[in-house]
């Protein structure tokens, strides 16, 4: 699995290549995302464009963080999971919760100023 950072504005966007599963994929994300919330980044876009599988692990991390990022002021917004990471979001109700966007530039202009 990669794994990167990059900014966009006031927005901190994760890409992440490869499966997000127990033990490899979601530690990465929630060190870098406690990172961020550490160092008071508040606005955070994970981009799965490039994830083909997520298990319940995976599903868990993403909760994890939005509610973290929740408490603290921020919003955690999902850009372009795939059909498959779409059914499992609607399959557990989580597709009401996140907001996931197809395009990058829509999701980076949807968070607040």
């Amino acid at each position: 699995m990669k794994f990167s950072t990059r900014k966009t504005g006031d927005v901190v966007v994760i890409d992440v290549d490869g499966k997000i599963l127990l033990g490899d994929g979601d530690v990465e994300i929630k060190e870098t995302v406690d990172a961020l919330l550490e160092k008071g980044q508040k606005n955070i876009l994970l981009n799965l464009g490039k994830v083909p599988y997520m298990d319940s692990a995976g599903l868990g991390e993403l909760i994890r963080c939005f509610t973290a990022l929740r408490k603290n002021g921020g919003h955690f917004k999902l850009l372009s999971p795939n059909p498959r990471i779409k059914d499992l979001l609607n399959i557990t109700k989580l597709l009401n919760v996140f907001d996931c966007y197809d395009s990058e530039a829509a999701a980076v202009a949807s968070f607040p100023k």
